[in-house]
Formats: structure tokens, sequence, C-alpha cells
């Protein structure tokens, strides 16, 4: 596992506390979620490329379902 230090200003510090408690979580945690969704959100052509083959195939797949 590998620890960041990130610096911040008193007011995102704030927000971003504010927020988490909103969530019942710990900073940490919720900056650990955010990560986390950051990272493993497809890429916007990868995104683009299945609406276009779901649409085009979209009778296909109704077809067949």
């Amino acid at each position: 596992m590998t620890t960041l230090t990130v610096t911040i200003d008193d007011r995102q510090a704030t927000a971003l506390k504010t927020k988490a408690e909103h969530y019942g979580l710990a900073v940490e945690e919720l900056l650990a979620a955010s990560i986390e969704s950051l990272v493993t959100q497809p890429e916007p052509d990868f995104e683009r490329a299945l609406k276009h083959v779901l649409a085009k195939n979209r009778e296909l797949y109704r077809r067949l379902a």
C-alpha cells in the first residue's frame, strides 16, 4: 500500500470534511472511494465505442432476447 500526502487549502479541507461527515465517512475513506471511482471509470473513447456498438446492434440484441 502506498501513502500519499496532498496539500489543499483550508476551504477545500473544510468542504472535504463536511462532505465526508454527510456520508458518514472518515475523510480518508471518502478520498479512497473517490480515487477508486476515478481510476476505474472507463475512458470516454471506450464509452463512445460501446454506445455506438450497442446502438448499431440494438435490433439484433432485441431479436436474440
